[in-house]
């Protein structure tokens, strides 16, 4: 009986083994190479550092810092670009050259298990929110930049994890959040339905192991819980032909916070092309977020 007590003990423990390495294969993201750079978006070498920046656990991140020229040799504020899930830095090229046009050095980082940062077991929001934490301490660090102006812009996760990097520092003076969802587990429901997973069979077991591998609940790191924290101007820009992200998500977000603006826009979840088209939109709002922070003092 103890034999078979052990056996049926060894079993389950193999299976739990076996269901956690394939949920972990399951967050990991898709890795994909830079298809741009600095020259396809007309920036010289002499306006864009590569740089690689300490990242959590030593993990070093990749990282494109593009410089506009000082005014009166004084430091410049900063924006901090984060891609989304499976995308890299190369893909948020076309919000760094209406930011640099405006007098803002960009950050266009690469998160972990992405682009040519450094590997992880795998990856995820909290993850991410990590990697800005790192990125926004090494500008922070660079004589060129002022530390004190520093605002991020996120895409899709990227977004999610700017908004839950701003809960908990004070460290930003604006975030532009582009195509964030409001709740993680509807988001991760609607993945499940695609890839036809029984919810009531092994969805909601799922959802339980994923939460214990990241290290936080869903209601904790929810943009929707977060959000109303974030102590600096927030700009949520969304696609209303968005099929990722239902644009209901977003104006439940703007609903959550005084301190949020929501700004519709003809496109999908993708809006690279609505960023380069509503470019005045963003910098009015970051400019006019520096402002305030700077009357404030």
């Amino acid at each position: 009986m103890i034999i078979e007590a052990a056996a049926s003990i060894a079993g389950v423990w193999a299976l739990r083994r076996l269901a956690h390495l394939a949920i972990l294969r399951g967050l990991r993201a898709p890795r994909l190479g830079h298809a741009q750079g600095p020259g396809d978006h007309g920036f010289g070498a002499d306006r864009v550092r590569e740089v690689h920046i300490p990242g959590p656990g030593g993990r070093p991140l990749f990282a494109w810092l593009v410089l506009p020229p000082a005014v009166d040799d004084k430091p410049l504020p900063a924006v901090l670009a984060m891609h989304g899930w499976g995308a890299n830095a190369a893909m948020m090229w076309p919000a760094a050259r209406p930011l640099y046009a405006a007098g803002f050095a960009v950050l266009l980082i690469d998160a972990r298990c992405h682009g040519r940062s450094g590997d992880e077991a795998f990856s995820s929001m909290p993850r991410f929110a990590e990697d800005i934490a790192a990125g926004l301490a090494w500008l922070r660090q660079q004589p060129e930049i002022a530390p004190d102006r520093l605002a991020l812009l996120g895409h899709s996760v990227g977004a999610a994890a700017a908004l839950l990097h701003a809960c908990h520092h004070r460290d930003v003076r604006a975030v532009v959040s582009v195509s964030a969802f409001a709740h993680p587990r509807p988001l991760m429901r609607r993945f499940m339905a695609e890839k036809r997973v029984p919810y009531p069979v092994l969805g909601w077991y799922l959802m339980r192991h994923v939460q214990r591998v990241i290290g936080a609940s869903f209601d904790e790191i929810a943009p929707i819980s977060t959000l109303g924290h974030v102590q600096c101007p927030v700009l949520l820009v969304h696609g209303r032909a968005d099929t990722v992200v239902p644009v209901s998500e977003a104006i439940a977000l703007s609903t959550s916070s005084a301190r949020a603006r929501l700004l519709l826009v003809d496109g999908d979840h993708d809006l690279r092309g609505a960023l380069t088209s509503h470019a005045a939109s963003l910098i009015d709002f970051l400019c006019s977020a520096q402002a305030q922070a700077a009357s404030a003092t």
